[in-house]
């Protein structure tokens, strides 16, 4: 039985590097129906894309989505740095789904305002190549992480996250989240949203800001390389699903793929785009 969902945001899960849990997000897509889904940036990670190593599990998801655009959910692409060549297809439209570089949604009646959030980081927007190299050695860091936790798992010891330990001790780490979050909450507050949510920082957050002009919601994605989350907002409530507190509900599905695209049909489109 699939959940039916309001709105579903993922975001991060960069199709196309070793450290993307594509089996793991063709799960939880499989479990739900959502209304409409937004897919916050970084979905697939150009900037790393090699046309060797591009397994068929990420070529499902991307089928996956495609099933969604074409049955009776809204889909919207939101381009981040990773994925930054789709920029150029800015409002481009396909049936159901859109892209584009930032979302404003009512939620709820609510005021909401989506976007990745790279627009922050100065790495990305002065010094790309800098932020590419910063890329390269996080996804070797994933690859190094995956084979000790191999080990850690056949050893029945608990999953260890190299980066979440780098992050969580290191102040310039902490406060570059802290100051992204504010930064963001205050621009949302000064234009007049009740919310905020964006990716980019591979953080899942929910929280709120105030500040003398008035108070929002910031909320964030996470990724589907660590922490495996999405936004959920179903029943007047927003929630971040953590893909390891609920594995064992799902089940693998994937009957409902879209058949006539086949896998090298679809990575020659991949190709094209990229």
């Amino acid at each position: 039985m699939k959940r039916n969902v309001e709105l579903v945001i993922i975001s991060d899960v960069h199709l196309g590097t070793y450290g993307c849990k594509a089996k793991e997000l063709l799960r939880y897509l499989n479990s739900i129906q959502p209304k409409t889904l937004v897919l916050n940036g970084d979905i697939i990670d150009i900037w790393q894309f090699k046309k060797s190593y591009f397994p068929k599990p990420h070529l499902r998801v991307i089928k996956k989505i495609i099933s969604f655009a074409t049955k009776n959910t809204d889909v919207y692409y939101i381009t981040g740095n990773h994925d930054e060549m789709f920029r150029k297809f800015t409002d481009f439209e396909l049936g159901k789904l859109k892209v584009c570089n930032k979302l404003c949604l009512e939620v709820n009646d609510k005021k909401t305002w989506i976007f990745h959030g790279d627009v922050f980081d100065a790495s990305v927007q002065h010094s790309k190549w800098i932020a590419k190299l910063g890329g390269k050695g996080y996804d070797l860091l994933i690859v190094i992480n995956n084979v000790v936790n191999w080990f850690l798992e056949k050893m029945g010891r608990e999953k260890y996250s190299f980066s979440k330990k780098i992050k969580n001790n290191v102040k310039k780490a902490v406060k570059y989240i802290g100051d992204f979050e504010l930064t963001a909450s205050e621009l949302a507050i000064d234009n007049g949203y009740d919310y905020v949510i964006c990716g980019h920082i591979h953080q899942p957050q929910m929280r709120e800001v105030s500040n003398k002009k008035g108070s929002c919601t910031y909320l964030n994605s996470g990724d589907w390389i660590e922490n495996l989350s999405a936004l959920e907002f179903n029943k007047n409530e927003w929630t971040i699903f953590h893909y390891e507190d609920h594995k064992h509900l799902l089940k693998d599905d994937e009957s409902e793929e879209i058949q006539d695209i086949n896998n090298s049909d679809l990575l020659k489109i991949v190709t094209q785009f990229t």
